[in-house]
Protein backbone atom coordinates (compact mmCIF):
# COMPACT_ATOMS: atom_id res chain seq x y z
CA UNK A 1 0.00 0.00 0.00
CA UNK A 2 2.49 2.40 1.15
CA UNK A 3 4.82 1.85 -2.20
CA UNK A 4 1.86 2.31 -4.37
CA UNK A 5 1.06 5.41 -2.87
CA UNK A 6 4.72 6.82 -2.25
CA UNK A 7 6.55 4.68 -4.89
CA UNK A 8 9.57 7.28 -5.22
CA UNK A 9 9.86 7.51 -1.24
CA UNK A 10 9.13 3.93 -0.74
CA UNK A 11 11.70 3.29 -3.61
CA UNK A 12 14.44 5.09 -1.55
CA UNK A 13 13.58 3.88 1.72
CA UNK A 14 13.87 0.26 0.76
CA UNK A 15 17.34 0.55 -1.36
CA UNK A 16 18.98 2.59 1.87
CA UNK A 17 18.07 0.07 4.20
CA UNK A 18 18.74 -2.89 1.88
CA UNK A 19 21.88 -1.72 0.67
CA UNK A 20 23.08 -0.27 3.96
CA UNK A 21 22.72 -3.71 5.60
CA UNK A 22 23.78 -5.71 2.96
CA UNK A 23 27.19 -3.78 3.44
CA UNK A 24 30.14 -4.29 6.09
CA UNK A 25 30.97 -1.49 8.39
CA UNK A 26 33.94 1.02 8.05
CA UNK A 27 35.01 1.96 11.54
CA UNK A 28 38.33 3.94 10.52
CA UNK A 29 36.63 7.58 9.50
CA UNK A 30 36.87 8.75 13.83
CA UNK A 31 34.24 11.43 12.92
CA UNK A 32 36.77 13.53 11.10
CA UNK A 33 33.49 14.90 9.13
CA UNK A 34 32.52 17.40 11.60
CA UNK A 35 36.49 18.73 11.66
CA UNK A 36 36.48 18.63 7.70
CA UNK A 37 33.44 21.09 8.45
CA UNK A 38 35.73 23.62 9.32
CA UNK A 39 38.75 22.95 7.84
CA UNK A 40 40.69 26.20 7.10
CA UNK A 41 37.31 28.11 7.38
CA UNK A 42 37.36 31.55 8.11
CA UNK A 43 33.93 31.33 9.64
CA UNK A 44 32.15 28.46 11.33
CA UNK A 45 28.45 27.28 10.67
CA UNK A 46 28.47 27.33 14.98
CA UNK A 47 29.50 30.26 17.15
CA UNK A 48 31.53 28.07 19.42
CA UNK A 49 35.49 27.85 19.67
CA UNK A 50 37.49 25.10 18.40
CA UNK A 51 39.41 22.86 21.38
CA UNK A 52 42.60 22.86 19.09
CA UNK A 53 41.78 26.16 17.78
CA UNK A 54 41.81 26.96 13.92
CA UNK A 55 45.53 25.80 13.21
CA UNK A 56 46.08 22.32 15.42
CA UNK A 57 42.36 21.78 14.04
CA UNK A 58 43.58 21.86 10.24
CA UNK A 59 46.55 19.77 11.51
CA UNK A 60 44.09 16.98 12.57
CA UNK A 61 42.67 16.81 9.04
CA UNK A 62 45.71 17.04 7.33
CA UNK A 63 47.29 13.97 9.10
CA UNK A 64 44.48 11.99 8.48
CA UNK A 65 42.88 10.44 5.56
CA UNK A 66 39.35 11.70 5.03
CA UNK A 67 36.80 8.23 4.88
CA UNK A 68 33.33 9.85 4.87
CA UNK A 69 30.13 8.06 3.37
CA UNK A 70 27.52 10.36 4.01
CA UNK A 71 26.60 12.62 1.32
CA UNK A 72 24.64 14.77 4.07
CA UNK A 73 27.61 15.00 6.52
CA UNK A 74 30.00 15.27 3.22
CA UNK A 75 28.00 18.44 1.60
CA UNK A 76 29.00 20.57 4.43
CA UNK A 77 32.81 20.00 3.98
CA UNK A 78 34.54 23.69 3.43
CA UNK A 79 35.97 23.56 -0.16
CA UNK A 80 39.72 22.97 0.99
CA UNK A 81 38.50 19.71 2.76
CA UNK A 82 36.55 18.10 -0.42
CA UNK A 83 39.02 16.88 -2.62
CA UNK A 84 40.28 15.30 0.63
CA UNK A 85 38.14 13.07 1.10
CA UNK A 86 38.07 9.27 -0.13
CA UNK A 87 35.42 9.46 -2.60
CA UNK A 88 33.71 12.13 -4.02
CA UNK A 89 29.92 11.76 -3.03
CA UNK A 90 26.84 12.95 -4.62
CA UNK A 91 23.02 12.81 -3.76
CA UNK A 92 22.23 10.94 -6.66
CA UNK A 93 25.24 8.22 -5.47
CA UNK A 94 24.12 8.08 -1.52
CA UNK A 95 22.64 4.79 -1.80
CA UNK A 96 26.25 3.20 -3.08
CA UNK A 97 28.17 4.51 -0.53
CA UNK A 98 25.90 4.20 2.97
CA UNK A 99 27.22 1.90 5.14
CA UNK A 100 26.32 0.74 8.68
CA UNK A 101 29.39 2.16 10.71
CA UNK A 102 28.45 5.52 9.78
CA UNK A 103 27.16 7.52 12.47
CA UNK A 104 25.01 9.15 10.13
CA UNK A 105 23.39 6.18 8.55
CA UNK A 106 22.55 5.12 12.08
CA UNK A 107 20.83 8.26 13.19
CA UNK A 108 18.40 8.25 10.09
CA UNK A 109 17.01 4.98 10.69
CA UNK A 110 15.27 7.49 13.07
CA UNK A 111 14.43 9.66 9.64
CA UNK A 112 13.23 6.66 7.69
CA UNK A 113 10.80 5.21 10.57
CA UNK A 114 9.29 9.17 10.35
CA UNK A 115 8.69 8.94 6.58
CA UNK A 116 6.99 5.40 7.21
CA UNK A 117 4.52 6.96 9.41
CA UNK A 118 2.02 4.62 10.83
CA UNK A 119 3.69 1.41 9.36
CA UNK A 120 5.90 2.09 11.99
CA UNK A 121 4.99 0.63 15.44
CA UNK A 122 5.55 3.17 18.43
CA UNK A 123 8.52 1.37 20.43
CA UNK A 124 10.16 1.10 17.04
CA UNK A 125 9.90 4.45 16.47
CA UNK A 126 11.22 5.24 20.11
CA UNK A 127 13.92 3.10 19.78
CA UNK A 128 15.55 4.27 16.89
CA UNK A 129 15.03 8.50 18.14
CA UNK A 130 17.64 6.79 21.32
CA UNK A 131 19.87 5.65 18.89
CA UNK A 132 19.97 8.69 16.57
CA UNK A 133 20.31 10.53 20.39
CA UNK A 134 23.15 8.53 21.43
CA UNK A 135 25.05 8.32 18.23
CA UNK A 136 24.62 12.44 18.20
CA UNK A 137 26.22 12.85 21.34
CA UNK A 138 29.23 10.50 20.47
CA UNK A 139 29.26 13.30 17.35
CA UNK A 140 29.49 15.82 19.57
CA UNK A 141 31.85 14.35 21.59
CA UNK A 142 34.18 13.65 19.08
CA UNK A 143 33.81 17.42 17.32
CA UNK A 144 37.08 20.26 17.23
CA UNK A 145 34.00 22.27 19.42
CA UNK A 146 34.97 23.11 23.16
CA UNK A 147 31.49 21.90 24.37
CA UNK A 148 32.82 21.99 28.25
CA UNK A 149 30.33 24.82 28.91
CA UNK A 150 27.49 22.40 27.65
CA UNK A 151 29.29 19.61 29.89
CA UNK A 152 30.14 17.29 27.19
CA UNK A 153 33.56 15.78 27.74
CA UNK A 154 35.83 14.84 24.29
CA UNK A 155 36.24 11.88 22.80
CA UNK A 156 39.89 13.59 21.52
CA UNK A 157 39.66 11.43 18.18
CA UNK A 158 43.28 12.91 17.55
CA UNK A 159 44.88 10.89 19.81
CA UNK A 160 44.97 6.48 20.19
CA UNK A 161 43.30 6.33 23.25
CA UNK A 162 40.58 8.54 21.34
CA UNK A 163 40.55 6.97 18.46
CA UNK A 164 39.90 3.39 20.09
CA UNK A 165 36.94 4.91 21.91
CA UNK A 166 35.55 6.69 18.88
CA UNK A 167 35.53 3.15 17.29
CA UNK A 168 34.28 1.09 20.01
CA UNK A 169 31.33 3.32 20.16
CA UNK A 170 30.50 3.41 16.87
CA UNK A 171 30.64 -0.58 16.64
CA UNK A 172 28.23 -0.41 19.28
CA UNK A 173 25.96 1.94 17.46
CA UNK A 174 26.22 -0.28 14.49
CA UNK A 175 25.57 -3.64 16.27
CA UNK A 176 22.02 -1.68 17.57
CA UNK A 177 20.97 -0.32 14.13
CA UNK A 178 21.19 -3.34 12.50
CA UNK A 179 18.50 -4.46 14.60
CA UNK A 180 16.64 -1.15 14.24
CA UNK A 181 17.34 -1.81 9.97
CA UNK A 182 15.79 -5.24 9.99
CA UNK A 183 12.75 -4.08 12.27
CA UNK A 184 12.05 -1.09 10.15
CA UNK A 185 11.71 -3.69 6.82
CA UNK A 186 9.80 -5.93 8.86
CA UNK A 187 7.27 -3.22 9.90
CA UNK A 188 6.46 -2.07 6.64
CA UNK A 189 6.48 -4.96 4.98
CA UNK A 190 4.41 -7.09 7.16
CA UNK A 191 2.36 -3.87 7.23
CA UNK A 192 2.01 -3.62 3.43
CA UNK A 193 1.14 -7.37 3.38
CA UNK A 194 -1.63 -7.08 5.96
CA UNK A 195 -3.15 -4.02 3.86
CA UNK A 196 -3.27 -6.35 1.18
CA UNK A 197 -5.83 -9.04 2.62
Amino acid sequence: MFAAEKPELAGLIERMLRRTASRPGQFGCFGLHEWAMVYRADEHRHAVPLRLGQSGTDRVVESHELRCTHFDAFRFFTADAVPRNRTPLTRDDQPLFEQPGCLHAGMDLYKWALKLGPLVPGELLLDAFELARDIRLLDMEAAPYDLSAWGVVPVPIETPEGKAEYVRRQRRFAERGAVLRARLLESWHGADALAAV
